[in-house]
């Protein structure tokens, strides 16, 4: 990436990031991910007595608000332009497609490392009160950080295919839900087809991380969502280019 490049990406992230923070949307969706973690938290602290996070990191519910938090994080990138007319305006600017893209998921990304910093004060709390094992509560951080991106590339491709906030909320979910139910069809598909698929389901990528394991082959997986949702969403902005 060049220079010009580089800016053009900064330029975007930085309007961006400041939209977020001129509407509800940034306040509102860490208010509700921070009050739900610190519930959780509380509870499982109480009646677990252990100094952790991994029944929280680990805990399906934590994980339905993270899933749901990042499609609204992502649901207005592309969709509200569009909606506005707008995003024609930004197609005939001096920026490629990609910068478009790669600017607006740095934003998100951004706002999404801002939260999991807030929620760093429980890990604080427990360091104050007890004496926790370090290593699972970064490696909790870093899986929820790493499957995080890969829902907001997600979510931003959901957002480029409608006009519609709502439905691409709603998209944004059903994939993530196709790549969680992936594992399900492996079974019944059997072969080496089936192994493919059992390869896809999202969550099993972020299992090890939360509970204090770091495989390369995880990570390696997540960053791929990231790169292939971000190229079909680039690829989306090129056909309404041409349209």
């Amino acid at each position: 990436m060049n220079r010009r490049s580089g800016s053009a990406v900064l330029q975007i992230c930085k309007r961006e990031l400041n939209a977020y923070f001129v509407s509800p949307i940034a306040y509102v969706s860490a208010a509700v991910l921070l009050a739900v973690f610190g519930a959780m938290f509380a509870l499982l602290l109480y009646f677990s007595r252990e100094a952790t996070l991994r029944y929280v990191f680990d805990h399906g519910v934590a994980l339905l608000f993270f899933v749901l938090v990042t499609q609204v994080i992502t649901m207005r990138l592309l969709a509200d332009e569009s909606r506005q007319g707008t995003l024609e305006l930004l197609l005939t600017a001096p920026v490629r497609d990609w910068e478009i893209v790669v600017g607006k998921y740095l934003a998100s990304l951004a706002l999404l490392a801002l939260m999991l910093g807030l929620a760093g004060y429980f890990a604080v709390v427990l360091l104050l009160i007890g004496n926790p094992d370090v290593g699972p509560m970064l490696t909790g951080y870093l899986g929820y950080f790493l499957l995080g991106a890969a829902l907001l590339a997600v979510g931003e491709f959901a957002s480029s295919v409608t006009e519609s906030q709502l439905v691409a909320a709603l998209l944004g979910l059903g994939i993530t839900l196709m790549l969680w139910l992936l594992g399900a069809a492996a079974e019944m598909v059997g072969g080496a087809v089936g192994e493919f698929l059992a390869y896809l389901p999202i969550f099993d990528h972020t299992w090890d991380m939360l509970r204090g394991v770091v495989d390369t082959k995880n990570v390696i997986y997540l960053l791929s969502v990231v790169a292939v949702f971000l190229f079909m969403t680039t690829r989306v902005l090129e056909s309404k280019r041409w349209a």
